[in-house]
C-alpha cells in the first residue's frame, strides 16, 4: 500500500481505503471548531484555566485531525493530511479524559472525601499520570506510524504501539469508572470507607446531579472510542474495521462530538460556583470555596 512516492498507489489511490466523505468532514471540523471557541470562552467566564490545556486542546486536535481528513476528502492519496488526521485523532480525547478526572476529584470534594476510596488528590495523580503515560505511547506509535506513511514503508509497528497506548487508556477509563462508580454508591447508600474519619456529607444538589450525569455520559462515550479504537487497531492496518469510514465517523468523531459538547452545556466553572461561607457544603474540607483555578 504504501511507496516512495508522495501518492499512495494506483491500486489503492487513498491510504484510507476509501475517500473521507467531504461533507461528513465539513460537519465535524465545524461542530468541534464552535465547541472549542465556546470552550475558550467559558474558560475566561469562569476563569477555569486548566480547562485549556484539557477540553480546549482536545477541540484543537480535533480540528487539526479533521481539517487534514477534509484535505484528504479532495485527494485521499495524499501521505500529509493521512499522517497529520492519525496523530491528531488518536491523541484528541485524552486530553479530555484528564478534564474528566479533575472533575470526578472535585465531585469528591462537594459530597464527602470519606466515600472515597482514595483521597481526591491522589485520584487525581494516578489518573493523570496514567493519562500522560497513555498520550506518550499513543504519541511515540503515532509518530512512527506518520513517518512510515511519509517514507512510504509499512505503519504497521507504529499502530501496534498505538494500540499497547489506546489499550492502556481503555484500562485506566475502565478503573476510574468502577472507583467512581463505587463513590457514589457509597455516598447514596451513606457508606463512607473510612470509618471514624471525615465523614461529613455533602449535599447532592441538583446542579452536582446534573454534573454527574455529564461525567458519566462524557466517560461512556471516551470509553466507547477507545473501544472502538482498540479493535480498530487489532484489526490490522488494513483490516475491514480502520478502511470502513463509517465505523470512524460514528464510534470516533461522533463520540468525542457528544463528549466534548456536554461539558459545554453542563461546564464545571458554572457548577462547582465560588461558595460564600453560608452555602459551603459539608463534605468540602479546606477553604469555604471551591475555586476552579
Amino acid at each position: 500500500m504504501f511507496n516512495h512516492e508522495t501518492r499512495a498507489p494506483e491500486e489503492t489511490a487513498s491510504f484510507y481505503g476509501y475517500t473521507p466523505d467531504r461533507a461528513v468532514c465539513i460537519i465535524f471540523l465545524s461542530l468541534f471548531s464552535v465547541s472549542t471557541i465556546v470552550h475558550v470562552a467559558q474558560a475566561i467566564a469562569y476563569r477555569t484555566w486548566w480547562w485549556l490545556g484539557t477540553a480546549v486542546l482536545c477541540g484543537v486536535l480535533e480540528i487539526l485531525g479533521w481539517s487534514a481528513r477534509l484535505w484528504s476528502s479532495f485527494n485521499p492519496g495524499l501521505k500529509d493530511p493521512f499522517a497529520m488526521q492519525l496523530t491528531c485523532t488518536i491523541l484528541a480525547p485524552t486530553p479530555l479524559l484528564a478534564a474528566n478526572f479533575v472533575i470526578l476529584e472535585k465531585l469528591i470534594q462537594q459530597l464527602g472525601t470519606g466515600y472515597s476510596r482514595l483521597s481526591p488528590r491522589a485520584y487525581m495523580i494516578l489518573f493523570s499520570t496514567c493519562d500522560v503515560l497513555s498520550l506518550v505511547v499513543q504519541a511515540f506509535g503515532g509518530g512512527l506510524a506518520s513517518s512510515a506513511v511519509s517514507n512510504g514503508t509499512d505503519p504497521e509497528k507504529g499502530g501496534h504501539i498505538m494500540l499497547i497506548g489506546v489499550a492502556f487508556q481503555l484500562a485506566v477509563i475502565t478503573l476510574y469508572s468502577i472507583l467512581g462508580i463505587e463513590f457514589f454508591a457509597r455516598y447514596l447508600i451513606d457508606t463512607p470507607i473510612r470509618k471514624g474519619w471525615d465523614q461529613k456529607r455533602g449535599d447532592l444538589t441538583p446542579n452536582l446531579k446534573l454534573m454527574i450525569a455529564a461525567l458519566g455520559f462524557s466517560t461512556t462515550c471516551l470509553f466507547i472510542r477507545a473501544e472502538y479504537r482498540v479493535i480498530e487497531l487489532e484489526d490490522g492496518w488494513g483490516g475491514k474495521i480502520i478502511t470502513t469510514e463509517v465505523y470512524f465517523n460514528v464510534l470516533d468523531g461522533s463520540m468525542i462530538t457528544l463528549a466534548i459538547y456536554v461539558v459545554n452545556i453542563f461546564h464545571p466553572g458554572r457548577i462547582f460556583r465560588r461558595m460564600t461561607r453560608r452555602e459551603r457544603r459539608p463534605g468540602v474540607v479546606g477553604p469555604s470555596y471551591i475555586t476552579m483555578s
